[in-house]
Formats: structure tokens, sequence, C-alpha cells
């Protein structure tokens, strides 16, 4: 059952909108020339009709009892933005030329996010294109796109979004996204959206004017949350559901990020997300490859990527925010807000050997048990970064790793990600040392909300304990100074630090050890007193070995490698990367002691 305005073809159009508690729903033609047409209604509170003379491009409204008239709730196309008619589009005109595309396995995706508006000075779709070539070059397989459902104004984060099913019209709508997504798939490379199913956004949002699309049983952060489980919720359900197998279908995405999934509630029996799961493993088998589910949550929950054969929801991906969490804390001391659950070496070695850290253990934060072990899910179901954008924008000033640590903490933040079995994300620009802000930013029209959303940050700043006023969201300044200077990658240290993270990319590609996502070829230790992380995984007969020395200060430590002669692979501190000049013997016996300078790793191989 599909919702929206569907195209049929020669100019007929089904419409379908639910609205179970309206006594009356019309179509509102507004243009090429006005028609109201009333709708029919079923016992599930679905209201429809097919009519003529519907051309491609005609824009609408619905009418509900005769007196509220508004854009279509599943709209495919808003071009005059959020408050503006909804349009027909005919989803068959657009010629792909991947049919010989194939799903990326989970282990060997190497993610790259991206805002649309700030990646590019274009800030559209169809301008990433020319981009994807550098892409490749780094060695990135796939791309997640922050949200783009339609959002209020012409820049946005994109969690304001309240058109779930309308590609946003500034970054050039339906036929924009769609090829931009034919072209990556043309150049080898995945696409991953970012869907967010926990909240609406408040300008334009007119979701409950059609039905109880939200219910005040939960609260989240950002109002009363979806209705998944209270009267009248299946065809809450429904729209979401239909709403993801959208994008998979019609655009051909290769894989939603389920937005803050922690905000999704749902007590029912089945819960949306596992019902989410079954529709797309359903759809996956009948288009003859997989789609995958990511799950972006701090829960420390792997009920979610478990599979049903044993209580799971059966999701492909979680997200780990603890190894960000442990990375981050280690490299600059920062210990305000979650950050006062981190800081020690030793769980970031926890990460590496069990990617959660709080495996229902007290957070001195929640100031509660928190988190259950995942030892028993593989390491390719876990996506790890060091930077993302909201680790990024959800500070006072937007600062990026780049202007918060050393040159030679980048190059390990990078290690420590890149070279964990774990899937990892780079945030667009980190790969050449970014240094512009990225922050939060709107272009909503109504005054009183833009005034609600500037307190708001402020009140979240000082429950984070950061004095300062927040910068202007609704500037125009603001967003330009988060736009990427992409000249910055051929330059100096910029161009060092790419080519650093190229490497990076080739050895966790080329080396059988660190190809291998397994928790049963690896082990991960650390001494904490020195900041020192060191880890070894293996195939077969191949090693690799890697110390990490995150202190300002030299380490000196005799491993324990008997039997074998160990080859050296990568060395931070060589002057090729802009280091201090390596120290480091090219080959380890069992009787070697190594000195690692300040901020450095050293990786070798047998």
């Amino acid at each position: 059952m599909k919702l929206g305005a569907n195209y049929l073809g020669e100019n007929r159009c089904e419409f379908r909108v639910w609205s179970p508690l309206r006594e009356t729903v019309s179509l509102k033609i507004v243009s090429p020339e006005e028609r109201l047409i009333p709708l029919e209604r079923d016992q599930q509170g679905y209201w429809s009709t097919t009519v003529e003379n519907i051309p491609p491009g005609t824009r609408y409204f619905y009418q509900l009892d005769h007196q509220f008239t508004h854009p279509d709730p599943a709209s495919y196309s808003q071009p005059e933005g959020v408050h503006g008619a909804s349009e027909v589009i005919d989803q068959n005109t657009f010629v792909w030329q991947d049919q010989d595309w194939k799903t990326i396995p989970l282990d060997q995706l190497i993610v790259y996010e991206l805002h649309v508006g700030t990646f590019t000075p274009e800030g559209t779709f169809e301008a990433i294109i020319p981009r994807l070539p550098d892409l490749l070059e780094l060695g990135i397989n796939a791309i997640e796109l922050m949200p783009i459902a339609q959002f209020p104004g012409d820049r946005n984060w994109g969690y304001d979004g309240v058109y779930l099913y309308a590609a946003q019209n500034s970054y050039g709508g339906v036929e924009g996204l769609k090829r931009l997504v034919n072209a990556c798939h043309q150049h080898g490379v995945a696409v991953i959206l970012d869907a967010v199913y926990n909240h609406f956004g408040p300008e334009g949002n007119y979701m409950a004017e059609f039905g109880p699309y939200f219910t005040e049983r939960y609260r989240t952060a950002w109002g009363f949350a979806i209705n998944y489980d209270q009267a009248y919720c299946q065809g809450v359900r429904d729209f979401v559901i239909e709403n993801a197998l959208y994008w998979l279908r019609d655009f051909h995405i290769d894989a939603l990020r389920l937005d803050a999934a922690d905000n999704i509630f749902d007590l029912g029996a089945k819960h949306i997300l596992q019902e989410l799961a079954d529709n797309v493993a359903e759809f996956s088998q009948q288009q003859g490859r997989k789609f995958y589910l990511m799950a972006e949550t701090d829960l420390n929950d792997a009920r979610l990527i478990r599979s049903k054969a044993v209580g799971g929801y059966g999701l492909d991906v979680h997200w780990c925010d603890d190894f960000h969490h442990a990375i981050h804390t280690v490299l600059t001391g920062e210990d305000i807000g979650y950050y006062k659950d981190y800081g020690r070496c030793e769980q970031l070695a926890k990460s590496y050997r069990e990617s959660f850290i709080y495996t229902w253990d007290y957070s001195p934060n929640r100031k509660r048990l928190h988190g259950q072990s995942a030892k028993d899910c593989p390491p390719y179901q876990f996506l790890v970064f060091s930077q993302n954008h909201d680790q990024i924008g959800n500070r006072l000033l937007g600062e990026r790793l780049t202007t918060l640590v050393s040159y030679e903490a980048l190059k390990l933040a990078a290690a420590t990600v890149l070279l964990s079995p774990y899937i990892p994300l780079l945030f667009m620009g980190e790969e050449y040392g970014e240094p512009a802000p990225f922050q939060y930013f709107i272009s909503h029209s109504d005054q009183d909300l833009i005034e609600a959303v500037r307190k708001g940050r402020k009140a979240d700043f000082e429950a984070f304990h950061l004095a300062g006023d927040p910068l202007d969201v609704q500037s125009q300044e603001i967003f330009d100074q988060c736009q990427l200077n992409w000249h910055l990658k051929q330059e100096g240290k910029h161009k060092i630090l790419w080519e650093f993270y190229q490497t990076l990319i080739r050895l966790r590609r080329s080396i059988p050890a660190l190809k291998l996502r397994d928790r049963n070829h690896q082990e991960a230790q650390c001494i904490e007193e020195n900041k020192l992380l060191y880890f070894r995984r293996w195939f077969e007969d191949q090693q690799v070995f890697c110390l990490i020395n995150f202190s300002k200060n030299p380490v000196s430590y005799s491993p324990n490698l008997i039997g074998k002669t160990w080859h050296k692979l990568l060395d931070s501190t060589d002057e090729k990367w802009m280091g201090s000049g390596s120290n480091i013997p090219e080959t380890l016996t069992d009787t070697s002691e190594l000195t690692l300078v300040p901020e450095s790793f050293v990786l070798y191989e047998t």
C-alpha cells in the first residue's frame, strides 16, 4: 500500500492519505487548475481516490473536514518548502544505470559521513558527484548522508525534517538524489541515508492534524514521542515502514541509519524496530541483495542487532558511542557531561575487545548500571568513529579534533579507528584535518521558534557545564563557516594527513590479520599509568602487533613476542608523516625493548 501521490502514467494518479479521525478528507488541486475532489475512506482510516488529468508537477493539498488545508504528510516533493503545496512526481522517468551494483559486505565498509549543504559550495546532491573520485582515492566505499527529508528553509542539519518522503528541494529534490545514488553505485560506492523516526521537526509539522502520530506517554528531547504502541499506532507504523522501503526501492539507497533509536519508544509485543527489520529483510530477499539497518543509540543494548532466533530485533549494525568517548577523553582529557564516565586507556582496550565499555557497569553520569555485553556479536556489527556530526556540532563552538589536539594525536585517532576490527566512519574533512567548525544551524521562518531554539541550545550547554553564549544557530554566517575548505587537501600537513589516512585504509584492506573481523583472533591490553594501548590480531600464520602511546611522555615497553620476527609496517613518527623522526627499529625480536615518543604509534607484522 503506497502512501502519497502514486503516479500511474498517462496523467492518472492515485492519492492515499491516512487520517482515521477526520469526517471528510478532500484532495485540493491548486495547479495547473484548481479542483476539489472528495476522497473515500476505508475501515483503517485511509482516504484515497484515483484522478484523471493529473500530470507530473501537479501541485496539491489535502483539505480536512472542509476547513483545514495542509500538504501531504507523505509528499514526495515540496518545491515551495514545508508550508507550500505538495507535488506529484513520476518516479519512473529516471533511467537507472546501476543494474550491476552489488551490496558491499558489512566487514568491508569504510563509511564517510557528510552534510549535503556544507560538503560543497553548491550544497546540492549533484555537486557531490565530482568529489566521488577523491573519496575513492582515499579508500572510501560508502557515504552516509545526514538527513535530507524536507526541512524548513535552505539550511539545516536535517533533523528538523517534517516530510519524511520528500528529498530536500534546495539540495536538488528527487532527481538530484537519484543522480547521486546512481553515480555512487557506478563508482562502487554505497549510500547510507540518515533516517529520523524518533521525532518530526517543529516548523511545517502538520502531522497531528491528520491523525494520532504522537503520544504523550513518552517524551523525547524534541517533544512528544511518535506513537508506535498506543491507539491507532498501526497507521503510524505503516507510515514509517513504507518510508524506509520507499528510500530503498525508489532511490536504491543501500542502508538506513536510524537516528536516536533509543528515542523510538514501543512497549508492544513486537517493537517497531523488529517489524521494520522484518520488512527490510523481506524486501532484501525479493531484490536478491541485502539492505542494511544501522541503529544509532547509546543504550549498549545488543538485543537490537541479535537475531530473532535469540530474541533480538534483527538490525544489522549498532552505533558504538563508547568507542568514541574513550578515544576522545584519552586524547583531550575532557571530563564534563557524559565524558565523566570515560578517560581511562583500559576502557579503550575493553572497547577493542568487546565493543561496549559499559556492560551492566555503574555509570557515574547516569548514576545507574548501564549496558550489556555484546561479546557474542561479531565486530562488523559495530560502527566506530573518532568524530561525527553530533560529537562536533553539539560542542559550544563546534570544534573538530583538529583544533582540540596536536597533529600527532590526530594520527593516533585515525589509527585507533581504522586499525580496529569494527566498521570505521570518518566525518567529512577529518581525513585532511579540516579546521572549519561544524556547528548546529537552522533557517526557520517562525521568529518565536527561532528564539526557542536559541534558548534551548543555551540550556543544553549549561547542563553540560559549559560557560558562554552559543553562536546564533539562525545566522547565515554560522552556516558559511561550516563549509569545507577543499583546497587544504593538497597543502602541507593537510596533504600528509590525507595520505596517512589513505595508507591506513590500504593496510586495513590488504593485511590478512587486519581484514579479519573476529573477536577470537585478537587481543588488546593497556598499561594504564603509561596510557599505552597495545593489541595483536592474527589470521592463520600472519599477525600484526600495534603499540599506541596516548601519553605526552615517552614510554618504554618490552613486548612478549616469543618466537617471531616482526617487521615494521607503519610508524607515525616517520618524517614522511611530519613526525619527529623514528627511533623504532625496523625489525623486532622477543628481546626488543621499544621506546615510543609522546603521542605516537607503531605497527608491526610477522
